[in-house]
């Protein structure tokens, strides 16, 4: 028997060493509290996204990546059964879908089945293409408290550059932010987060302005790093600079948490922040703004889907902190806020 969801799923490395399938430990001793999940089909995904490692397009022979690591196949009962006897500080578990016509279906049976079985938050990660015409109010009464939805891309230019006709992909842009607006109305503000990448060719404005877009929507911004993955189109693309990621990271902080907006921003004319509005010195010294952005956990504040290097290599600048930076990590983060700006940062301490 092939297997495939929904009793067998994908996981993330970093939640096959945490759950104890795999032999392996974490640079700097960073904890895993979010369990990822993936729907998994004999089939590729129907998306032909220019980055990802999930695409339909991707080269046959590429190393099996998605989101830089290696995500094995187990079943369902397995995972379960290790989590209901040790949770192992784990507070929130999110499915995901590809596009597949079975994914929506199998999603609901994964998600009640962690709703019954397990204590665990539960977020449900959207492909808005394979939900037409599903009723998001079924995915909340199977047991998912949250939703999140990968844009991914900052512009509809880009989106459809990379995701849409561009590639001969189904994803559509409209059809993506008309996904967000649903998820609103059924979990309510707040309850909503987006996804997206910086660096797939957007200035650090426009980024800001889709991250302020969904903020008015009551949706928070998950924020990843581009990191290019083997056998995909956009395989031999580089990552942002550290200068543009943190820029952007401290710019998400400031809108998602109420401190102000972007229209208070001022950029220069290579679209790169100048001014953020505000004397930032004591968020960059408090750090928060550059730890990895996601559904929260338990108390409701803290971030559960910490995701410990997923936008790099243990080896390379840790780009989303899984835990507290230190102080050598919060001085190597202000050097890193001026670099590459085409004049001096204001504000930044």
């Amino acid at each position: 028997m092939p297997a495939t969801s929904p009793e067998y799923v994908k996981t993330s490395t970093a939640a096959a060493i945490t759950l104890g399938f795999q032999p392996g430990s974490f640079h700097r001793d960073a904890r895993l509290t979010g369990l990822n999940l993936l729907l998994t089909y004999n089939e590729p995904c129907a998306g032909r996204c220019a980055y990802c490692g999930l695409s339909g397009n991707r080269l046959p022979d590429a190393e099996p990546t998605f989101i830089r690591v290696d995500w094995p196949v187990y079943a369902l009962d397995a995972i379960l059964k290790e989590v209901r006897r040790d949770p192992r500080g784990l507070e929130r578990v999110c499915v995901g879908m590809p596009t597949h016509r079975r994914s929506w279906d199998d999603l609901l049976k994964v998600v009640n089945r962690w709703h019954r079985e397990s204590d665990l938050l539960i977020s449900a990660l959207l492909t808005p293409t394979a939900c037409r015409g599903r009723d998001f109010f079924e995915l909340r009464a199977a047991g998912a408290d949250m939703v999140g939805i990968a844009i991914d891309c900052a512009t509809p230019e880009l989106f459809e550059r990379y995701r849409g006709r561009g590639v001969k992909g189904p994803h559509r842009w409209e059809e993506y932010w008309e996904g967000v607006s649903r998820a609103v109305t059924v979990f309510g503000r707040g309850r909503v987060g987006i996804h997206l990448i910086v660096g797939l060719g957007e200035t650090e404005a426009e980024m800001i302005q889709t991250i302020q877009r969904a903020q008015d929507m009551g949706v928070r911004t998950h924020l990843f790093s581009f990191f290019p993955e083997t056998g995909t189109i956009l395989a031999r693309r580089r990552q942002p600079p550290l200068g543009q990621y943190r820029r952007v990271q401290l710019a998400r902080y400031i809108i998602n948490e109420g401190l102000g907006r972007a229209e208070d921003m001022t950029f220069n004319d290579a679209g790169q922040v100048m001014d953020f509005g505000m004397d930032i010195t004591p968020l960059v010294k408090a750090g928060e703004a550059f730890r990895t952005s996601g559904c929260p956990g338990k108390d409701g504040r803290t971030v559960a889907c910490n995701r410990p290097y997923g936008n790099e290599r243990p080896s390379q600048a840790i780009r989303n902190f899984p835990f507290a930076p230190e102080p050598g990590d919060i001085r190597a983060v202000e050097r890193q806020l001026r670099q590459g700006l085409k004049g001096a940062v204001a504000h930044a301490g």
